[in-house]
């Protein structure tokens, strides 16, 4: 450690004992303030909180699982492009979703969608711990009583997955699932290019089990010079009552081949 490293380490750790013992006056006097006082008080702790929990939250993830190796995802054959998306990879914040709104936000790629009045949908992030997992996370979503008409994951493919998307590619998802019920379910690969959207669609049963689907392009009539953004929906049909494990999600992509 240089001298200039050891006197910054000096100085953050005595602006965090001022720190803390300027909360600890803060508690001591939360009895004498008023009311204007306190709820200044529990505004500016809340907010410190926050940002304490999410900082806890990656150093207790990381501490965990310490070999940068782990979870790492090789190339499938042939492929020039693969990704495992955030809620799989690392941590995410906050880990859970009670009564999940329309449009929950996992994280800035996956997001919940659904039209359920009642929101009985709780969804939140677990740490996997089988031997064979791939994954280091996996997403738990539990569904109650559902009266809605869908209910989706919805996935986004990273720029350096869309871009230079072409007719001659092939997008496959690789999912390890397990459900306590088995339900159907559609994935549904969504390309925009231009002012249109085309939609590939592949239907499934959801199970215990490790699923490979492929989205091949080259029937498709997108514009190749004009695609700005891909994403995949996992649509499941009669959710409710269930509980559903996604265990690990990965995605790549691939030249389709020549005819």
């Amino acid at each position: 450690m240089t001298v200039a490293a050891g006197l910054r380490r000096e100085v953050a750790e005595a602006l965090d004992r001022r720190a803390e013992r300027r909360w600890e006056r803060a508690a001591e006097m939360a009895g004498a303030l008023d009311l204007a006082s306190l709820e200044n008080l529990r505004f500016r702790a809340r907010s410190l909180r926050t940002r304490l929990d999410r900082a806890l939250h990656l150093v207790e993830a990381r501490l965990s699982q310490p070999d940068e190796a782990a979870g790492r995802l090789a190339l499938p054959l042939h492929a020039d492009w693969a990704w495992r998306p955030t809620p799989w990879a690392g941590p995410v914040f906050p880990t859970g979703h009670a009564a999940a709104a329309d449009g929950t936000e996992v994280s800035p790629d996956t997001k919940l969608f659904h039209d359920c009045p009642l929101m009985e949908c709780n969804l939140h992030q677990v740490r996997n711990t089988g031997t064979e997992d791939g994954a280091p996370y996996a997403l738990a979503l539990d569904v109650l009583g559902f009266e809605g008409s869908f209910l989706s994951l919805a996935v986004e493919l990273p720029d350096d997955g869309s871009d230079g998307l072409k007719r001659r590619h092939v997008i496959g998802v690789t999912l390890d699932i397990a459900a306590e019920q088995p339900l159907e379910f559609f994935a549904r690969l969504n390309v925009r290019h231009g002012p249109n959207t085309e939609q590939f669609v592949l239907e499934g049963t959801l199970k215990d089990a490790r699923q490979e689907l492929e989205f091949d392009l080259g029937y498709s009539s997108i514009d190749e010079g004009m695609v700005t953004r891909a994403w995949v929906d996992l649509i499941l049909e009669g959710p409710e009552m269930n509980r559903v494990l996604f265990r690990d999600v990965t995605m790549s992509r691939r030249p389709r081949a020549e005819l």
